[in-house]
Parts: structure tokens; C-alpha cells; sequence
């Protein structure tokens, strides 16, 4: 087991230093995805991480601060499909490589999808900055294009921030709930089962009346 040294952090951290921040980043995540914010102890997360608490308290300030990183990482992997909608792009195509992206990133990042949940269930008290500062604008941008691309008759008349977080809902579902999802359906390749459902749901919702 590594021990924290008495010599200053240096500006870029050491090969050790990094493994073992990411560790207890892992070790986080799997406690607070299950245990939400208020249940997770920082004993909880050095026993996960096989690292002492005083180790865990050399690389964070405490719970809090380990739990705000983990946060604002989900924010930008989260957002990042959400940035890359294209103007210049073919708006039913730009929306379903969003969608179908976003249901990837349920399947592959369930942790980080239940501990965003959990906190905006306790009232986002660590994220509500973040929310404002950069979710909001964000949001705006995209649901301003989106509403452009319905004004020139590209999509179907849809209320553009109803449709955003419509796809929020929808694709984070199957993280989410993935526990009841196994019991409701055992069987078949549920992935893509869910994804064909969904990409077909969300194509005959915004594709434009012909004629």
C-alpha cells in the first residue's frame, strides 16, 4: 500500500500519484452510484479503493470534494454529444447520432448516470452551479437551433427543450433502472433492442409531414 510522503504536491503529479487518485475516483464512483451521496462514508471508499483513509485524504479534502470531481466529470462526458449537434449538419441525422450516442453512454457509464441522478433527486446542492454556469447556456444554444431547424420546416413541429430532455429520459432509463430492467426483460439482446425502439420512436417524432 503507497503512503502519502511529507514532501509538497509537485504541479504535475507522479505515476503513483495519478494511479492512486484514479483509484479512489473508481472506488467513488461504485460506492456513491449505490450508496448515493448522504450514505457513502470515506471509510466505505478507502475499503473499496484499498487505500488507508488518511491515503484518501491526501489526494481529496473529503467526501464532498471527491464527490464534486466525480460530478463535474459526468457533466462533460455527459454534455459533450450534446455540444457536438452540427448547424451545418442534417437536423433528423444530427438527432439520432445524439440519441443513439447517448444510449451508448447509458450502457457504458451506468455509475455515472445514477450519481447524477442521485444528486439532482437531493436537489442539486453540489451541482446547481454548474447547472447554471453550464448546462443552462448550453441548452439554450442547442434548443435555439433546434427550434430554428423546426421554424424552417427541417423537423416536425416539437417544443425543443421538452424534446432535450424527452432523450434525457429516455436514454438514461436504461441506466437508471437497469436493476428493474433485468427482471422485466431477462431474455434477447436488450441493447439493441432498445436502441432500435427508441432511434424508431424519436425518427417518427421529428421527421417533417411529407407534403
Amino acid at each position: 500500500m503507497d503512503s502519502p510522503t511529507d514532501a509538497p504536491r509537485s504541479k504535475k503529479p507522479s505515476r503513483i500519484q495519478t494511479r492512486n487518485r484514479k483509484r479512489i475516483l473508481e472506488a467513488a464512483l461504485d460506492v456513491f452510484s449505490v450508496e448515493g451521496y448522504r450514505g457513502a462514508t470515506l471509510d466505505q471508499i478507502a475499503q473499496a479503493a484499498g487505500l488507508s483513509k488518511p491515503n484518501i485524504l491526501y489526494y481529496f479534502d473529503g467526501k464532498e470534494a471527491i464527490h464534486v470531481t466525480l460530478l463535474n466529470r459526468t457533466m462533460e462526458t455527459w454534455l459533450e454529444p450534446l455540444r457536438r449537434l452540427d448547424p451545418e449538419g442534417e437536423p433528423l441525422d444530427e438527432l439520432l447520432r445524439y440519441i443513439r450516442r447517448k444510449m451508448e453512454m447509458s450502457h457504458a457509464f451506468p455509475r455515472e448516470s445514477r450519481l447524477f441522478a442521485n444528486e439532482i433527486l437531493q436537489g442539486a446542492p453540489r451541482m446547481r452551479p454548474h447547472l447554471e454556469d453550464g448546462l443552462k447556456p448550453l441548452v439554450d444554444e442547442k434548443a435555439a437551433l433546434i427550434a430554428r431547424w423546426v421554424a424552417d420546416g427541417r423537423l416536425a413541429p416539437v417544443e425543443p427543450r421538452h424534446l432535450i430532455m424527452s432523450i434525457w429520459a429516455t436514454t438514461q432509463h436504461y441506466a437508471d433502472f437497469e436493476a428493474q430492467i433485468a427482471v422485466l426483460m431477462p431474455e434477447g439482446n436488450v441493447r439493441e433492442e432498445a436502441l432500435t425502439h427508441v432511434e424508431t420512436m424519436f425518427r417518427k417524432l421529428l421527421t417533417p409531414a411529407s407534403g
